[in-house]
């Protein structure tokens, strides 16, 4: 059967994945999600326990994407992208407490969950372009993570240029310089004068001014792309399998920056895996957490913190939350966020609130706590957390319900990646894994632009020669 895809505004056309995998955002300004849900029964769950990771992959993907990559095509791009991970498990799990376990998302080769599902789709586009001769040209936002997940997933493919934009200053030096060393005649670093919210806005501006997309053939590889969040369900299914499921519930704590990793739990959920909480963990920019609290969305000014991946005020994957909160109205998505776009602030009435507060709890935690939570995982496992992590951790804490249900963390970047604020916090210096230990002694390379549109299609054209 062949899954299609509609866009949260409702005005773009209804695609296959593979459409859906090159367009990115949809043409609306939308972001494309399923148009039903892939169900696993009770059955499907329980024949997964004891597979390998690769092998749940192939059985929760396949759904997603049947009809448009062949099957044994998706099963051999699996197998060579968890192949490349530096721990057998592809996604391992530790013991921090009774019933608490951290589930660590940052073996791969940048050290970050986004190579879990970025490695793969950067070889789901290179199948799918071969098979069509075409080429594309990828521009992304990054906090931090996404953009050298999707430079390493990317670099010296034949058929794909790559920009990415990232805010000046406000990603740490291991973040820029995965970015920025990369020697790769397809690979464009750009520095903004700006905030990642900013860097986020340009990208989505060259997506709307629809003759510049259509020259430069544009794609996405950040969590507007669902292919993204797509791949990234697998790892909830992993974890719940190995702790139980379906047999019992488990819960899951995320820290949380634009929304797509969370978002991928809640569409496991939404495909039949039982989870209990998604927990959201955030730092003093926490326009997430007020939301779950009070029910308003709204806008406040970006502070830099110990975990810049979350420095976020407009988090775009809440876009598909949104659209099943408002039962897939296209029209009331646009309004609401037009809204929030042109005052601020937006809200949502107490029952559609009260409905998405039955999965979603939210926490919040500052530096000075952050801090304190990473030098106590420290002192009592041995574990060293990165600060994002231990945000998601504290989250998962603060909001703990039943003590029976298996409430699972999301490590989601290596410590090495913030070795300041871990040295900080322990006294320890978190050492580079050996296979990126060279990363200080290459020289960077990259550009740095105004915050402005402009400037940034003129970089693009020059670099392309003026078309895709």
């Amino acid at each position: 059967m062949l899954l299609k895809y509609v866009s949260t505004r409702g005005e773009a056309p209804v695609l296959a994945f593979d459409d859906v995998l090159l367009a990115g955002l949809a043409e609306d300004g939308g972001l494309y999600v399923p148009e039903s849900w892939p169900q696993f029964s009770a059955d499907e769950l329980t024949a997964m326990a004891g597979l390998s990771y690769v092998e749940i992959a192939y059985r929760v993907i396949r759904p997603f994407v049947a009809g448009t990559i062949a099957d044994a095509d998706l099963e051999s791009m699996i197998e060579d992208t968890y192949a490349g991970f530096g721990h057998s498990a592809v996604a391992p799990m530790k013991q921090i407490g009774p019933n608490e376990w951290l589930m660590e998302l940052f073996h791969g080769p940048t050290l970050a969950f986004k190579d879990f599902a970025l490695q793969l789709v950067g070889r789901m586009f290179a199948y799918v372009l071969a098979a069509r001769g075409e080429r594309v040209t990828i521009v992304g936002a990054t906090s931090g993570d996404t953009g050298s997940a999707a430079i390493e997933a990317c670099r010296d493919r034949d058929n794909i240029d790559v920009f990415i934009l990232f805010p000046e200053g406000r990603v740490s030096p291991v973040q820029q310089r995965q970015m920025t060393t990369v020697d790769s005649a397809n690979v464009h670093a750009i520095a903004v004068d700006g905030t990642f919210d900013d860097c986020q806005d340009l990208v989505k501006a060259m997506f709307n001014d629809s003759q510049f997309r259509t020259e430069h053939n544009l794609s996405a590889v950040n969590s507007i792309n669902w292919a993204r969040v797509m791949v990234q369900i697998v790892y909830y299914f992993a974890a719940a399998v190995r702790l139980g499921a379906p047999q019992r519930p488990v819960s899951f704590a995320v820290p949380t920056g634009n929304f797509g990793n969370v978002l991928a739990g809640w569409a496991a959920w939404k495909c039949g895996l039982p989870i209990d909480r998604l927990v959201i963990g955030t730092n003093s920019n926490d326009i997430l957490y007020r939301f779950f609290e009070t029910g308003e969305m709204k806008m406040a000014g970006v502070a830099p913190t110990l975990s810049p991946s979350m420095d976020i005020q407009v988090s775009s994957n809440f876009e598909r939350l949104l659209f099943d909160m408002l039962e897939g109205d296209g029209a009331a998505v646009r309004n609401w966020i037009d809204e929030f776009r042109e005052t601020g602030a937006v809200s949502v009435d107490d029952a559609r609130l009260a409905a998405a507060r039955e999965k979603f709890d939210a926490a919040r935690l500052d530096d000075d706590g952050t801090q304190r939570v990473i030098r106590e995982i420290y002192d009592t496992t041995g574990e060293l957390l990165d600060p994002h992590s231990a945000i998601g951790v504290d989250a998962a804490r603060q909001c703990r319900g039943d003590q029976a249900v298996p409430m699972i963390s999301l490590a989601t970047a290596h410590p090495a990646k913030f070795p300041d604020a871990v040295q900080t916090a322990t006294g320890v210096h978190p050492a580079l894994p050996d296979r990126i230990a060279w990363l200080f002694d290459r020289d960077e390379k990259f550009a740095t632009l105004p915050n402005d549109i402009a400037a940034v299609q003129d970089f693009v054209r020059k670099v392309t020669g003026g078309h895709a």
